[in-house]
């Protein structure tokens, strides 16, 4: 029978992504704990949310991506990302893009979701460089002036790898 998950901590899940591959950074800023990553050169963080009633251990955690937008950002592209996908939702920050992804596994999750999880944020990341991609390209095409922003990882979402 499969042993289920009901909560992770930064090494037990440190532990899921350098065994599919991932390279991790853990750091710790005014005592809150997150795990920094990459896939396909972009960076990301792993936040922890609400804390399991074992101390070190959550019952949550957000796979989160953050790119720093230098110029105006077209109206609605976040509005049309979070019409068009499901699992992740893109938000603008100031002058942030923001692109996260819940993992929930109070109710007791087992290994294989995980992994599951983090391949599909995985897939997300693709899509969401694609997405910035494709619709600077096809909002220039309708003849009108589309401001194209400049997107760029910020420092401290830089993974060391």
């Amino acid at each position: 029978m499969t042993q289920l998950i009901s909560h992770v901590s930064p090494q037990s899940l440190t532990d899921v992504l350098q065994a599919a591959g991932y390279r991790v950074n853990q750091t710790e800023q005014n005592g809150i704990v997150q795990l920094l990553s990459a896939s396909q050169g972009i960076g990301y963080a792993v936040r922890f949310g609400n804390p399991a009633a074992e101390q070190g251990r959550y019952v949550d955690f957000t796979f989160s991506c953050a790119l720093r937008v230098q110029g105006e950002l077209p109206a609605g592209l976040a509005q049309l990302w979070n019409a068009s996908r499901r699992f992740a939702r893109m938000s603008v920050q100031g002058e942030f893009l923001l692109m996260e992804m819940d993992v929930v596994v109070a109710a007791g999750v087992s290994d294989d979701h995980l992994r599951g999880n983090l391949e599909l944020w995985d897939r997300l990341l693709q899509e969401f460089i694609v997405y910035l991609r494709d619709y600077s390209q096809n909002s220039g095409q309708n003849g009108e002036a589309v401001p194209t922003p400049k997107v760029a990882v910020p420092e401290q979402e830089e993974v060391a790898l």
